[in-house]
């Protein structure tokens, strides 16, 4: 009988040992050297308790699937246990560091181990309990685990999530744990980093020019670099902030599209050009707004409803931007390249979020990797919009002065002249001359050498007036042959002495009918001087003609002061 008891007790003895060997085999374990630095790829275990309440009692005995250990499960699994089978198989105990990058934006995490069957340790980091935090570094949950020698060693983490379930583990020794926590934010500082420069190069186009575009691109990528440095743990990083207090400023994802809308309807000019594409921007902007407002009081609704919105605003804009294509556009090219590929690298993130794939870091950081394509693809819209805003400035100038010179000799017209000369008699307070200038005989170089030799001879008076002015004075053709110069500041006989340098070079110079046949040709002139609180411009001009009647009467070839008659 004695000897039937033992044959049971070997055999359940076996029994339990093979059950052992095989749990140990269907669960992957991960086998610790002496050498050992760093596993950031390896496969765990992981279960859905979708009561949220099981004990690690229960969960033990429970089916685990196995995974990378890059997880994505969505919204629904709200808490999961994951389980990690280590052995360390040096003789002499092993410390290492398990790390979980993304815990800043996760609620808790519960690490139980165990060994011999026994929890040896228990640790909980709950984003809300300061107390907690014992285990968190910049956003990252870093537990230190000691090995024992020859032993295996399970993992079991209970993740619960405030939405969707992502997050990494990686096991790393003491120095490369350092090394991880120096650099697990340099890819997102970069990102940042660009999208600040454009903010800043955005909002100083606004400044300098008052284009809303600017303001509205400026705003768009604003929200953006915002939620990329919160969900990528930038923040967490640098401020330690996370937590559910952060939970709401996930909204600034939805305020994004908001201003990218703005930005199409300012930049495609939808409200006067293309009322149905402006009604349909406007109809997603209100429903967009009106989801942000009501994020103040249920974050978890809203952000579910975003989910819906987001592939409103996707078809909408796309709608839109190949509608603007069809109408031949000059931008909506520019549009579709840039916006096509933050939807692109967006879509790879919703899926990634919803669980539906797998966990890699475009899939993990493709909402940041597509605004930073995009903004540098629109950039390509805010440099063509200003070299046209540019050519059309030019052009507007080009007219004005077209507008307002003399098209043979390129000085300033009479109705312009008036206006320039007006200002100066508004602000002046000195004296100013006013020369009237006619060429002698003109009529007679016309009728003997023509039209074309006469209109030589008026450029070249004009040439010769244009070098002798100097900035502060006014220079125009008044009539056919005839010219005004506004001296401000100047006495009477500053301004004959002028005048007169005027006449004798004139009178040296030639102009040519033909190769062997010089035109010599002479001016007349008549000088004023007037106070604009005693003289304004019409009297002036009137003293100026009637001293040069005085030179043509006197012999011509000179130049006269206006004398007032007493």
């Amino acid at each position: 009988m004695h000897y039937i008891r033992s044959v049971i007790v070997s055999i359940v003895f076996l029994y339990a040992a093979l059950l052992s060997s095989l749990a140990f085999s269907n669960t992957p374990t991960i086998t610790i050297q002496e050498d050992f630095s760093k596993l950031e790829n390896f496969n765990l275990e992981y279960y859905i308790d979708k009561t949220q309440e099981m004990s690690l009692q229960a969960v033990q005995q429970q089916d685990f699937q196995m995974s990378s250990n890059r997880i994505s499960l969505g919204e629904s699994a709200k808490t999961i246990w994951i389980k990690i089978q280590l052995k360390n198989e040096s003789d002499q105990p092993f410390s290492l560091y398990l790390h979980q990058p993304e815990m800043y934006h996760n609620h808790q995490a519960h690490l139980y181990e165990i060994t011999n069957g026994n929890v040896v340790s228990e640790r909980l980091i709950d984003t809300n309990n300061k107390d907690t935090h014992h285990w968190m570094y910049r956003g990252a949950a870093v537990f230190d685990i000691t090995l024992p020698a020859q032993e295996y060693t399970t993992l079991y983490i209970k993740s619960r999530a405030f939405s969707y379930q992502w997050l990494s583990l990686y096991l790393y020794n003491e120095d490369q744990s350092k090394r991880a926590l120096l650099g697990q934010q340099s890819d997102t500082i970069l990102l940042v980093g660009m999208l600040l420069s454009l903010i800043l190069y955005n909002l100083f186009l606004f400044i300098t020019s008052r284009f809303m575009e600017h303001l509205y691109y400026s705003l768009y990528l604003t929200f953006g670099c915002f939620w990329i440095s919160l969900t990528y743990g930038l923040l967490a990083d640098a401020f330690n902030v996370f937590g559910s207090m952060t939970l709401k400023w996930h909204i600034s994802l939805g305020a994004m599209p908001v201003f990218l809308l703005l930005f199409m309807a300012t930049i495609f000019e939808t409200k006067k050009k293309y009322p149905i594409e402006h009604k349909a921007l406007l109809a997603v902007i209100v429903l967009l707004v009106a989801n942000a407002f009501y994020a103040l009081f249920d974050i978890i609704a809203a952000l579910r409803y975003s989910s819906t919105l987001a592939p409103l605003t996707i078809l909408i804009s796309l709608i839109v931007a190949v509608s603007m294509l069809i109408r031949k556009h000059p931008l909506a090219l520019f549009f579709l390249l840039g916006h096509g590929l933050f939807v692109a690298c967006s879509a790879l993130s919703v899926l990634f979020y919803k669980g539906h794939i797998s966990y890699t870091y475009l899939t993990s950081h493709g909402v940041g990797i597509g605004l930073v394509l995009e903004a540098l693809a629109l950039s390509l819209i805010i440099a063509y919009r200003i070299r046209i805003l540019r050519e059309i400035k030019e052009t507007q100038e080009e007219l004005q002065l077209q507008a307002s010179t003399d098209p043979l000799t390129k000085l300033l017209n009479r109705r312009y002249l008036n206006i320039a000369a007006n200002k100066v008699f508004d602000r002046s307070h000195e004296s100013i001359s006013v020369a009237l200038i006619d060429i002698d005989n003109f009529k007679n170089i016309n009728d003997t050498y023509g039209h074309t030799i006469g209109d030589k001879a008026i450029i070249h008076a004009a040439e010769t007036l244009k070098s002798s002015c100097r900035g502060k004075d006014i220079l125009a053709r008044y009539g056919g042959e005839e010219f005004i110069l506004i001296m401000p500041d100047t006495p009477i006989y500053a301004a004959k002495v002028i005048t007169e340098r005027v006449r004798v070079e004139l009178e040296r110079s030639k102009v040519y009918a033909d190769q062997d046949q010089p035109i010599h040709f002479t001016i007349s002139a008549g000088v004023t001087e007037a106070f604009p609180m005693e003289t304004g411009l019409l009297d002036a001009i009137d003293q100026a003609d009637r001293a040069l009647y005085q030179a043509k009467n006197s012999g011509k070839n000179q130049t006269q002061l206006y004398k007032a008659k007493v």
